[in-house]
């Protein structure tokens, strides 16, 4: 069995379900500012980079109503005072990420959100659950562009033919499969298409680390 030299995580959507804090931020904040946003939209915009994604709002906003480093920070505290009070965590997610901890095998997560943002979250479990963090106001290019798994991969000092990523969206998938790793995709809300190197599943409660193990054989 191939040593696996260290799992690479997501976060939204992935290891919690903040995805839906996200959609009703945007849904109750866009509406306010006169756009007209469905959860559809929504859903078009999951694992995307905040810069990108602030475009997109935008163009649905009547011209001037707000610029793009209002928009940014009012959507980004407020899914972030949403976070902090409180998180759910997906369906395995804490188990999975306990067992490969036990087995002493590097973990990092690799996500589009920002570094406060990883901070709401990570407050509520123990400490240092991650031996890497890259947040998306960390790198240059965000997913699906492997800039951020490449760092984290770089920062760990493993191969990425030897490692695993966790991913929900289709362009965080995208990413990790550019840097050379394996994905599972736990696709939530959107479709991740079948690919060389990538495991499709329903939910990370069946995965083990023996089971991320024998995924690189």
């Amino acid at each position: 069995m191939p040593a696996l030299q260290a799992v690479l995580w997501d976060m939204d959507g992935t290891l919690v379900d903040s995805e839906t804090v996200w959609a009703e931020v945007q849904l109750e904040l866009l509406a306010e500012l006169g756009a007209t946003w469905t959860i559809e939209d929504c859903m078009t915009l999951i694992g995307s980079d905040l810069r990108d994604a602030v475009q997109v709002w935008l163009a649905r906003i009547p011209e001037g109503v707000i610029t793009a480093d209002e928009l940014a920070d009012r959507m980004f505290s407020e899914v972030v005072e949403a976070l902090r009070k409180q998180v759910t965590f997906m369906p395995g997610a804490l188990e999975l990420l306990q067992a490969l901890r036990k087995e002493e095998i590097p973990c990092a997560l690799v996500s589009a959100s920002y570094r406060t943002m990883i901070d709401a979250v990570l407050g509520h479990l123990p400490p240092d659950p991650f031996d890497v963090i890259v947040a998306g106001d960390e790198v240059t290019l965000g997913k699906p562009h492997p800039e951020p798994y490449l760092t984290a991969v770089e920062r760990l000092g493993v191969d990425p033919a030897y490692c695993v990523a966790i991913e929900d969206s289709v362009t965080g998938t995208q990413a990790a499969t550019a840097a050379g790793l394996y994905v599972v995709a736990v696709p939530q809300l959107v479709t991740v298409p079948e690919a060389p190197r990538r495991l499709v599943v329903k939910s990370l409660e069946p995965l083990t680390p023996e089971s991320l193990r024998a995924l690189l054989h």
